[in-house]
């Protein structure tokens, strides 16, 4: 592990990969990763993966579109698959106060150079068959939506930094963060030190614990994640469905193939 470097980010995730791999885009070479373990190995690899361009922040949205046209580039780049499947995915409305915004959401999309499409809750059911159209008055069809491999990507995002220049440790945990007079940090860890400039804090479960290490308390707790059972009868290859809390009440057959947030529902095959 070198002693010096300009970057140092904390961190093997999907997070910490993809900040790894931005900074060497944007020319930053002599920068370093450290992972206490293996990649993926703490909140990613059980990440449902999920992934769609809408978005009630236009940055937000911009972003994500960003991302989803990156995975191609990173397949190319790395030689790792992303594990991308793009079955497109609804949203769907239960109001017409919902179905309202979800219009407002279309043209916004046409401004961002989306392919949106509203559609009634009849073409809603033949997309997504196992809801009951009864409880819906339309829906929002976005053809670039689906899921990928969160343990691919995360390893996409590191092969093409390395290819880049950058430095990866893995099995290395870091101990403790002390800061120097000039504004640098010194990064301690198991298997020795290194001075940095800049310090990235993507420990996603123990970010909180690293944030402890310069005095900051981080509001940050792990979540679990839906994983949705495979519904009989029902294509690998159906659309993603999303169901916004103003519209909770699908069908009992779509709640008996999974459980839902208090808040939205998610469901992908």
């Amino acid at each position: 592990m070198k002693s010096d470097a300009r970057v140092v980010v904390i961190g093997g995730g999907v997070v910490g990969a993809s900040v790894l791999y931005h900074l060497t885009r944007a020319g930053w070479k002599d920068v370093l990763l450290i992972e206490r373990g293996e990649l993926t190995c703490g909140s990613t690899w059980h990440a449902a993966g999920g992934m769609h361009t809408l978005n009630g922040d236009p940055n937000v949205a911009r972003l994500q579109q960003y991302t989803i046209n990156l995975y191609k580039e990173l397949e190319r780049i790395s030689g790792q698959s992303c594990g991308l499947h793009m079955p497109g995915g609804i949203m769907l409305a239960g109001t017409r106060e919902r179905f309202d915004w979800l219009k407002m959401a279309q043209a916004r999309g046409r401004y961002l150079g989306m392919e949106l499409e509203l559609i009634s809750a009849d073409e809603a059911a033949k997309v997504f068959p196992i809801i009951d159209k009864k409880y819906f008055v339309g829906a929002l069809l976005d053809p670039i939506e689906g899921h990928i491999d969160p343990y691919g990507v995360t390893h996409a995002y590191a092969r093409a930094a390395q290819i880049a220049g950058a430095e990866i440790v893995r099995h290395n945990r870091v101990v403790d963060l002390k800061a120097r007079a000039d504004g640098s940090w010194d990064v301690i860890t198991e298997g020795g030190n290194v001075h940095a400039e800049h310090v990235v804090n993507a420990a996603g479960l123990w970010a909180r614990e690293v944030g402890r290490m310069v005095g900051l308390e981080l509001p940050v707790l792990a979540g679990s994640p839906g994983h949705p059972a495979r519904h009989p009868g029902i294509s690998r290859r159906v659309c993603c469905l999303r169901i916004s809390s103003a519209s909770r009440r699908a069908s009992r057959s779509a709640s008996n193939t999974s459980r839902r947030s208090p808040r939205s529902a998610s469901a992908r095959w």
